[in-house]
C-alpha cells in the first residue's frame, strides 16, 4: 500500500465507525476515497442536490444546517456527514458549509452502500443519529452484563418454605433444617389473605433465642424480624444487590404481587456478584476497632475495580461505593457510641452529596452534618455530639474519606444543630435565596439519613420538595450557579483543556462533565416537588411531571451514563497500575470510541443547560 494511502488509513482506524470495522474493508474504502480541500465559507452541500458521497474531515471544521437554515450541528476532525442523504433518495437533507479551511476525504457512494451492506456496525452507526449512537453504545455494554439483564426470579430455585408467625423456635427450626433453607417467611392468614408479616434465619435463631436460652416453646414471632425489606420477581439481579447493600440485610424475600415467590440470600447473589463488595460490608460490621476498619479499606479499591472490570453500569457501581461508605460510617458510629455512652438526646447522622445521591466513587471527601432532637441543650449534650463527630470523621480519614475541604462535616457546629435550627436554614435558603449562600449549600439538597431518627432527614426532605417546588427565585438562583460549570467541548467539538497547572492539557469529567449533569437534574426534581435523591431517580420523577420531554430524558440519561463510565474507567486504570486515581482526563488517552462518544454526551449537556437557561431565564431578568 502507498504512502499516502497508508496514512489515510491509519487516520480513519483511529475514529468510529471505521475502529471496528474488517481489515479487508477499510482497505477498500480507503483505495476508494477522493482528497478534496475547501476553504472557510465554501458551500459543500446545498438542499437538493443529488447525494452522491459520503464525507468524512480529516482535518478544518464544517457546519451542518437544517432546511430552514438553522445550524444543526458542527463537525470536528474524525467524524463524518452526508449520511443521510446517500439513505434517503440520493438527495441531500442537512446542507453543509466549511467554517474554516477543510480537508475532506470523499467516499464514493457504491462504496458507502457496500460498507452498509457488510458491516452491522457501520450500518447502525450511520442510520442513527449522535444522541442514538449514545444510546444504542451503552445498550450494547449492558447487555454484555448478566446482573444487568438476569431476573430475580431467576434466583428462585425452590418452593417458598413459610410457617404462620405464632409458630414455636423448635419447629421452625425443624421446618428449616427439614428445607435445607437458612431463612424462614412467617405468613398470617391462609391462600390469597396471606400475608408476609417477618422473617427468620438462622443467625436469628443463633443470636436471639440460643444465646438467650429461650424456651423451645417461645412463640418465634418473639425473635422475628419484621418492616421487612422485600424485591419484587421483576426486579434485576443488580438491584437485589443494591438493596442488600443498603440495607445491609442477608435475605430478601421475593414479591409478584401480594404473591410471596420466595427468598434471595446472599450466596444467591454472589453467584452473580463476584465483586465481593456484600462481603465487605458484612466484614466491616464485624470490626471491633478504627484499626480493624481502616485495614480492610484498603479492600474497597479492589471491589471497585472489580465491579469496573466485569461491566457493572455507574448506578450499580456508584450505588455499591455509596453502600460501603454507609457502612464505614454506620460501624463508626456504633463504635462511638461503644466508646462514649448511648446518646444524650435522639439524634440523625446525614450524608451529603454523593454518597446520598448513591453516586460515590473512589475518589471522595466525607460529607456530612448531624440534627439534632430539639430537646437539645448545647451546654448540656454537644460535648458529646463534637466528640462523636470527631471519632466518626478521624476515623473516615482514616479509612480514605479524606476531611472536607469546605468544611461540610459533623465537626463543624454550624452543620450540627437541633432540627428546628435545619428547618430554618432550608426555609430561609429557599425563601430567602442568594446566590453565593445556595453556591455553598447545594450540597445540602443532597440529603440521606443513614444513622439514628433518619426520620429527622425524611422531614428535611418533605420540607424541600414542598417549598422549592414554589420559590422561583429559589430556583433560578440555583439554575444560575449551576450555569457556572460547562462541559468541555469547544466551538468545533474539539475537547476544551486545562491550559495550565499540574492539570494542563486534561479535562475534569467531574467537574466539567457528572458535575453539570447532576446540577441540573437536581434544580428540574426540586421544581417537580420530587424527594428522590440519585440523580437516576431524579429523571424518572422529572419523566412523571412531564417537565422534560421523554426523548431529552432518555438523552440525559444516557449522557449521565456514558460520561459517568468513562470517569469510572479512568479511575479503575490508575488503581490498576499503580497509580493515585483522579478525574482528569487526556483526550490522547481515551479511545476513539470514548472520544467520539464523549463529544456526543457533553453535547447533550449543553444543550440541556441552554433549557435550564431558557426555562429560568423569565425569573431571573424579573428579580435579579
Amino acid at each position: 500500500m502507498q504512502a499516502e494511502l497508508i496514512d489515510i488509513r491509519n487516520h480513519l482506524v483511529q475514529h468510529s465507525p471505521f475502529n471496528e470495522m474488517p481489515e479487508e474493508l477499510v482497505n477498500q474504502l480507503t483505495a476508494s476515497i477522493e482528497i478534496s480541500y475547501v476553504r472557510a465559507g465554501t458551500p459543500i452541500l446545498e438542499t437538493g442536490q443529488p447525494s452522491s458521497h459520503l464525507y468524512y474531515l480529516r482535518s478544518g471544521a464544517v457546519e451542518i444546517f437544517r432546511r430552514s437554515g438553522e445550524l444543526y450541528n458542527r463537525i470536528g476532525e474524525g467524524e463524518i456527514f452526508g449520511q443521510f442523504g446517500l439513505l434517503m433518495q440520493r438527495q441531500v437533507r442537512f446542507p453543509a458549509r466549511a467554517l474554516e479551511d477543510s480537508l475532506l476525504y470523499r467516499v464514493p457512494a457504491e462504496t458507502f452502500h457496500t460498507l452498509f451492506e457488510s458491516d452491522e456496525h457501520f450500518a447502525d452507526f450511520v442510520e442513527i443519529e449522535d444522541r442514538s449512537r449514545l444510546r444504542s453504545a451503552l445498550s450494547r455494554r449492558e447487555k454484555s452484563n448478566a446482573l444487568m439483564t438476569s431476573r430475580v426470579s431467576r434466583l428462585i430455585s425452590r418452593k417458598t418454605v413459610s410457617a404462620p408467625s405464632s409458630v414455636r423456635l423448635q419447629e421452625a427450626a425443624r421446618i428449616m433444617t427439614d428445607s435445607g433453607v437458612s431463612a424462614l417467611l412467617l405468613m398470617d392468614g391462609e391462600g390469597d389473605n396471606a400475608r408476609l408479616t417477618g422473617i427468620i434465619t438462622d443467625r436469628d435463631l443463633r443470636t436471639r433465642a440460643v444465646t438467650e436460652a429461650l424456651p423451645s416453646e417461645t412463640p418465634v414471632s418473639e425473635i422475628m424480624s419484621a418492616g421487612l425489606i422485600t424485591i419484587r420477581a421483576s426486579s434485576y439481579i443488580f438491584e437485589a444487590m443494591l438493596t442488600m447493600l443498603h440495607n445491609n440485610v442477608h435475605h430478601l424475600p421475593v414479591i409478584d404481587g401480594h404473591e410471596v415467590r420466595g427468598v434471595v440470600a446472599l450466596a444467591d447473589i454472589v453467584k452473580y456478584e463476584s465483586q465481593s463488595s456484600l462481603y465487605l460490608v458484612s466484614n466491616i460490621y464485624h470490626q471491633q476497632h478504627v484499626k480493624g476498619l481502616k485495614k480492610i479499606s484498603h479492600d474497597v479499591r479492589d471491589s471497585f475495580v472489580r465491579m469496573v472490570n466485569e461491566d457493572a453500569n455507574s448506578h450499580m457501581i456508584g450505588s455499591a461505593m455509596a453502600g460501603i461508605g454507609r457502612s464505614f460510617t454506620q460501624r463508626l458510629l456504633e463504635l462511638g457510641e461503644e466508646k462514649l455512652g448511648p446518646p444524650p438526646v435522639p439524634y440523625c447522622f446525614m450524608a451529603l452529596g454523593s454518597m446520598a445521591r448513591d453516586e460515590q466513587l473512589v475518589v471522595t471527601d466525607q460529607d456530612n452534618a448531624m440534627i439534632l432532637d430539639d430537646s437539645f441543650v448545647p451546654e448540656e449534650h454537644d460535648e458529646y455530639f463534637l466528640a462523636l463527630a470527631k471519632f466518626v470523621s478521624d476515623g473516615l480519614a482514616e479509612c480514605g474519606y479524606t476531611y472536607c475541604t469546605g468544611d461540610i462535616m459533623a465537626t463543624n457546629p454550624k452543620w450540627r444543630q437541633p432540627l428546628r435550627v435545619w428547618r430554618h436554614y432550608f426555609t430561609d435558603w429557599i425563601e430567602n435565596p442568594k446566590a453565593e449562600s445556595l453556591l455553598n449549600c447545594n450540597i445540602f439538597f443532597d440529603l440521606d439519613g443513614i444513622y439514628g431518627n433518619v426520620e429527622f432527614a425524611e422531614e428535611l426532605k418533605s420540607l424541600v420538595a414542598t417549598k422549592a417546588s414554589n420559590s422561583k427565585l429559589f430556583l433560578t438562583l440555583m439554575a444560575r450557579n449551576a450555569l457556572n460549570r460547562t462541559p468541555p467541548l469547544g466551538f468545533f467539538r474539539t475537547f476544551v483543556l486545562e491550559e495550565d497547572g499540574k492539570h494542563q492539557k486534561t479535562f475534569n469529567l467531574k467537574r466539567r462533565g457528572t458535575a453539570p449533569l447532576s446540577d441540573l437534574v437536581r434544580i428540574h426534581a426540586l421544581a417537580c416537588g420530587s424527594r428522590a435523591q440519585n440523580s437516576f431517580e431524579r429523571l424518572k420523577s422529572i419523566g412523571e411531571t412531564q417537565l422534560i420531554i421523554e426523548d431529552d430524558l432518555g438523552n440525559l440519561r444516557d449522557a449521565l451514563e456514558f460520561i459517568s463510565i468513562v470517569r469510572i474507567r479512568h479511575q479503575s486504570l490508575s488503581l490498576e497500575a499503580g497509580e493515585e486515581p483522579d478525574n482528569n482526563v487526556r483526550p490522547e488517552d481515551l479511545s476513539p470510541f470514548e472520544r467520539s462518544h464523549l463529544k456526543d454526551a457533553f453535547q447533550v449537556v449543553s444543550n440541556a443547560q441552554k433549557f435550564l437557561r431558557f426555562r429560568y431565564h423569565t425569573q431571573a431578568t424579573r428579580h435579579v
